[in-house]
């Protein structure tokens, strides 16, 4: 299955915590992870986050200013965001495909003035612990489930329920049982991917949570090359800098 790492944690910096927790199996199908990432003191130096592509769609919540809330994607390469000296966000990162409404880009730094709930879901989150969140992020999803903005994806469920076998685009096609202009359609419609670039993704993450990392690539010169391009950074660079 799809599990996408959404960040590297620069391993230089302690006082910066990040916790992800899988949601309540009922929705298991749609969201990937609840988040929060904080400083307890104020960091000597502003933090940049490097952000993995990961091709999900994010609720971003600003605890520090419960007016700053909003739904974000990344580009298909990672991108260093700059959070300042002192952050407190809880994030709700859906599967890719599943959202159904518009997203920005990058970080969400200003006040949210749409029509779901997310002010008043960030002034509720704030004070609470962890754990209590998660209920609150819970009764959010389902309310966007009852609307219709959050739907399962049958053409991504397929392509992430057998995504060992995917090595090329046709095969992503032929898993889920589309032609490749069909795929090409969906996958632009529900992700902002097209289906290359979508696999480049899919390659790139899978490259993190396999010790294989190979068996995504033609060999390591290619490996190297497309991790750079995405990252920025060679794997051994990254490994030395980074933990995900």
């Amino acid at each position: 299955m799809y599990n996408p790492k959404g960040n590297g944690k620069q391993k230089a910096i302690q006082q910066v915590q990040f916790i992800e927790v899988e949601p309540p199996s009922h929705l298991s199908g749609l969201v990937h992870r609840f988040l929060e990432l904080k400083t307890d003191t104020p960091l000597a130096d502003d933090y940049l986050f490097h952000a993995l592509p990961d091709s999900c769609t994010y609720i971003i919540f600003d605890q520090l200013n419960p007016e700053i809330a909003g739904i974000t994607k990344l580009h298909a390469t990672s991108e260093e965001l700059n959070l300042g000296k002192k952050f407190h966000y809880i994030n709700i990162r859906f599967l890719p495909g599943v959202w159904k409404g518009q997203a920005t880009y990058g970080v969400v730094d200003a006040p949210y003035t749409g029509i779901l709930q997310l002010n008043e879901t960030n002034h509720t989150l704030i004070g609470l612990d962890f754990t209590a969140k998660q209920s609150v992020l819970s009764r959010l999803v389902e309310r966007l489930i009852e609307e219709q903005l959050v739907v399962e994806n049958p053409v991504t469920e397929k392509i992430f329920a057998h995504i060992d076998h995917i090595h090329k685009v046709t095969d992503m096609a032929d898993i889920a049982g589309v032609s490749p202009r069909q795929l090409q359609r969906t996958l632009r419609q529900t992700t902002g991917f097209a289906p290359h670039d979508f696999l480049k993704v899919l390659r790139l993450q899978q490259s993190l949570d396999s010790d294989s990392y190979l068996s995504h690539y033609a060999d390591q010169s290619h490996f190297i090359r497309s991790f750079r391009k995405a990252t920025g950074y060679t794997p051994a660079r990254y490994a030395k800098k980074f933990n995900v």
